[in-house]
């Protein structure tokens, strides 16, 4: 398919008089890597729950989000389970808001196979492959795990295996990594771009060493407007904006590791 598989255009979110997200626009390719980053309160989140439409009750919303043609605001339900799943994925922050603690993996893994109508056979072996893919020493023996016995990067592995067993055109992982150590954070997130592939990835993160370290194109947003964007060592290594050069500054100061030349 050609053209951008997410399309933002004139976003603008609001509640009530208060502009949240102020008429942001981008797209996404296939294969690209995006990542939108800031403070808390920047916008961050907002944008992604847009994308996926999972805006809260209450706010209003104008202009256009396409996924692969999709508007999430405009689509009824069999367009939006067309969409969520098969086309789009999501990880959030904390995977225990996102995994059934009393489901086992396996379930949780192949349930949108079942969906789709796959078989319970090779749907088992399409989550042994994925679970294998994120590393897991023992795939099989883990189907059979609560998330509840898992670490917490075991449970994120699994929440980013439950988004991608669809192979999704697209995937917006929100903070996927702020809850972990950070002694797992670099693996997650090199994971989590093996397993997009081909399909289009928005990181959102508050984090600059990680979002160098996957994406080769950057937005920073500051009180829900698009401040700088364009390729990541651009953006971030020669910041045009005080919001930008703030952050950059607070990573340097922080000593953190990372690297503008981006690997994928």
């Amino acid at each position: 398919m050609t053209g951008p598989t997410i399309s933002v255009d004139g976003l603008r979110v609001s509640a009530g008089e208060t502009e949240l997200i102020h008429r942001i626009s981008f797209d996404v390719a296939a294969g690209e890597r995006l990542a939108i980053v800031g403070e808390s309160g920047s916008g961050k989140s907002l944008t992604a729950k847009a994308i996926l439409g999972l805006l809260p009750p209450g706010l209003s919303v104008t202009g256009q989000v396409r996924v692969r043609g999709i508007d999430p605001f405009r689509a009824n339900r069999d367009e939006l389970r067309r969409l969520r799943g098969p086309v789009l994925g999501a990880v959030f922050q904390d995977p225990r808001s996102s995994l059934n603690p009393l489901v086992r993996v396996g379930a949780q893994i192949t349930e949108p196979l079942r969906r789709q109508g796959w078989s319970r056979s090779r749907a088992r072996q399409r989550a042994i492959e994925v679970l294998a893919s994120m590393r897991f020493d023992d795939p099989e023996q883990t189907l059979s795990r609560f998330p509840l016995t898992l670490s917490g990067g075991q449970r994120q592995r699994v929440a980013i295996a439950v988004a991608a067993v669809s192979r999704p055109a697209a995937l917006i992982a929100d903070e996927p990594t702020s809850a972990l150590d950070v002694s797992v954070q670099s693996e997650v997130v090199t994971l989590l771009s093996e397993i997009v592939g081909d399909g289009a990835l928005v990181f959102i993160t508050h984090d600059l060493a990680l979002g160098s370290q996957l994406c080769e194109r950057t937005i920073v947003l500051d009180g829900g407007e698009i401040v700088a964007a364009g390729p990541t060592s651009q953006v971030l290594g020669r910041p045009q904006h005080d919001s930008a050069a703030a952050l950059v500054a607070a990573t340097r100061a922080l000593e953190l590791p990372w690297d503008l030349s981006v690997t994928r």
